[in-house]
């Protein structure tokens, strides 16, 4: 993972939808961010979407270093079709996650939905930030499971950009280290 980036995707992770939700998040954070995992997705996927959010958010975690000079907190509220969804997050170095994303089905393609915010937490767990995900409408999952994407990509973004002016690391306690 880059994070002074310019949005490029090398992702393949062997389910579509979980694909083209993790593509969402260099498209709009500018990370450039490379995933590549296999597993007995016929019988089971949820070790390898569980294994692909701690894997990220480990590579954001070594990315950030000791996050000197960074916003630290970012947000979005991003709208797709009839789905808007908020997404705040604090690279605080405490991994937590809320995620208040209901769907309607089981799965989208491949990718059951019960997984999502399991994916999440998995990735800011070891990313170590704290993440809050709420939808505030809509009626079709995919618009639902993508808004919240693009928003945590363009909240990651600005948590992420470095302010000269900030020159240490952003917290009153000196660290950011958990």
């Amino acid at each position: 993972m880059n994070l002074d980036g310019s949005g490029q995707a090398d992702i393949a992770t062997g389910i579509g939808m979980l694909d083209h939700l993790l593509e969402q998040l260099p498209r709009h954070s500018l990370f450039d961010i490379t995933i590549r995992a296999s597993g007995d997705v016929e019988r089971d996927p949820h070790h390898l979407i569980e294994d692909v959010g701690i894997g990220l958010g480990r590579a954001l975690a070594e990315a950030l270093g000791e996050r000197r000079g960074i916003v630290r907190m970012g947000h979005a509220v991003v709208p797709l079709d009839e789905a808007l969804t908020l997404v705040a997050v604090d690279l605080s170095g405490r991994g937590h996650a809320t995620v208040e994303l209901p769907f309607a089905t089981e799965r989208i393609g491949q990718l059951p939905t019960e997984m999502i915010a399991h994916h999440l937490l998995a990735f800011a767990v070891e990313g170590r930030f704290n993440l809050h995900v709420r939808l505030l409408t809509g009626t079709n999952d995919h618009h639902k499971a993508e808004a919240a994407f693009k928003a945590l990509a363009r909240a990651l973004g600005d948590a992420t950009r470095i302010d000269p002016r900030i020159g240490d690391v952003p917290s009153t306690k000196g660290t950011l280290r958990g």
